[in-house]
């Protein structure tokens, strides 16, 4: 059993995860955290650069910069088209993507062993040296307004975003990730080059590596990849600090919101503040979800969807962030049957924080939730991203067989304590569809 902390200031770390791999960690004297997980048997390689920001991170005339240049680093480099960097990973069959959080953004590729070194080459390339050539940033810029027009044509989406905005009212963490069509239509390019310039330092950089991965020859080719990029390595740094854990005061807009579009299906989001990421109730809330949302068994399925036939989709979630979250029970359902759907959903969690749950059902989460660890391990991408995913929040590693020892020491009473907290919060309703508020009056 491996759980291990993550010093930012310790230059060198190596240890022996569950299953045998190596897991290694390096800090350069620029601050650059440099991460591998050596995986016998693997024939590829994932390979991620973070930066710990995200949208919740942008000021004044800064919003929407940071999904920009998720975009903005692929579009080509003083060396580079963006046509020669879509070629370089299809001519190795590799694949490559970025991704923008609320609290970082990260570049990615998965590529078999051989193909490492021009991945770290290209990956490195664009983050050090992309033009965000004028013509360039306008082009995104309409293709990114197409995309959240795509996104606001979903309702599901918009029920998610308004939920995230009710629940977590002015804080950052309310913002969505993408920016809106104001934001993004109103930022410059040149503030979009400031924010790249004031969060993509050395000290701000986080590569990790997992699968068939040599981590000295990790260390030398990021370094290459870096100084060929004009970075400056020999100015000694240390790294970004993290985030605070401690969870912020929040408060919410309000109780109720209802988005009135004229479709089929009503989408319904009920909830409160949920666990933020290093809460020690984490892997209760996992155990919790897999019993009330998480899958065919769990008590929402069984009891909106084959008892009473109301919805085709019904879950529950927990979104954990440094110092805010989001719980939420979700359904999607006819306008008709919103408001017993929704008082459905609400009594669910209501047993559960009465009465708990049977031996049973806590045996079956904890299968689900072990089977779904040991899968999700099988995958360089998923270890690549529990690296990152350390390193750029708590610092705390846990390996396979530490994370199932704390979940197979949850028990019922931990199950219903935390279910009669979420009970106890103020909640939101959010629902998007062919309904008004009076449909969910005195629910909330």
């Amino acid at each position: 059993m491996t759980d291990i902390q993550f010093d930012l200031n310790q230059s060198e770390l190596t240890f022996t995860a569950s299953g045998g791999s190596v897991v290694r960690r390096t800090v350069l004297p620029s601050g650059v955290r440099v991460l591998s997980e050596k995986v016998a048997g693997f024939q590829s390689a994932s390979i991620s650069f973070s930066v710990p920001v995200g949208s919740r991170d942008e000021t004044n005339g800064h919003f929407g910069s940071t999904h920009f240049l998720e975009h903005l680093l692929f579009k080509g480099t003083n060396s580079r088209t963006a046509l020669d960097i879509a070629v370089a990973f299809d001519s190795v069959g590799g694949s490559s993507n970025a991704s923008t959080g609320k609290e970082h953004t990260s570049y990615y590729a998965r590529v078999q062993e051989s193909a490492v070194p021009l991945a770290i080459d290209l990956i490195s390339d664009m983050l050090t040296s992309s033009l965000i050539e004028p013509n360039e940033f306008e082009n995104e810029r309409t293709v990114i307004l197409e995309e959240l027009a795509m996104n606001e044509d979903d309702p599901q989406d918009v029920a998610h975003e308004a939920f995230f905005e009710e629940v977590l009212g002015d804080h950052e963490l309310g913002r969505p990730i993408g920016g809106t069509q104001e934001t993004i239509t109103a930022v410059s390019r040149d503030a979009v080059w400031e924010h790249y310039r004031a969060n993509y330092r050395p000290q701000d950089i986080v590569v990790a590596a997992a699968g068939s991965i040599d981590h000295d020859q990790l260390i030398e080719l990021v370094e290459r990849g870096l100084t060929a990029g004009g970075v400056d390595l020999n100015l000694e740094a240390k790294p970004r600090p993290r985030r605070s854990l401690t969870p912020a005061t929040i408060s919410r807009k309000s109780a109720l919101r209802v988005i009135h579009e004229e479709n089929s299906q009503a989408n319904i989001l009920l909830g409160s503040q949920g666990l933020v990421g290093d809460d020690e109730r984490r892997y209760t809330m996992a155990v919790l979800n897999t019993v009330l949302g998480g899958g065919m068994s769990s008590r929402l399925f069984q009891e909106i969807r084959e008892k009473r036939g109301l919805a085709y989709s019904t879950y529950s979630f927990n979104q954990g962030y440094s110092d805010g979250a989001v719980f939420g029970l979700y359904a999607g359902c006819s306008p008709a049957k919103a408001r017993e759907v929704a008082e459905l959903m609400l009594l669910e969690l209501q047993k559960v924080a009465d009465s708990g749950v049977t031996a049973e059902e806590l045996e079956i989460a904890y299968g689900n939730v072990s089977g779904g660890l040991a899968l999700k391990f099988e995958s360089t991408a998923a270890r690549m991203s529990r690296l990152s995913g350390t390193e750029l929040s708590t610092g705390e590693f846990v390996d396979l067989d530490e994370a199932l020892r704390r979940y197979r020491a949850v028990g019922i009473e931990d199950v219903r304590q935390l279910a009669a907290d979420l009970m106890a919060r103020e909640r939101t309703l959010v629902a998007v569809g062919d309904i008004t508020e009076d449909t969910f009056a005195g629910l909330v």
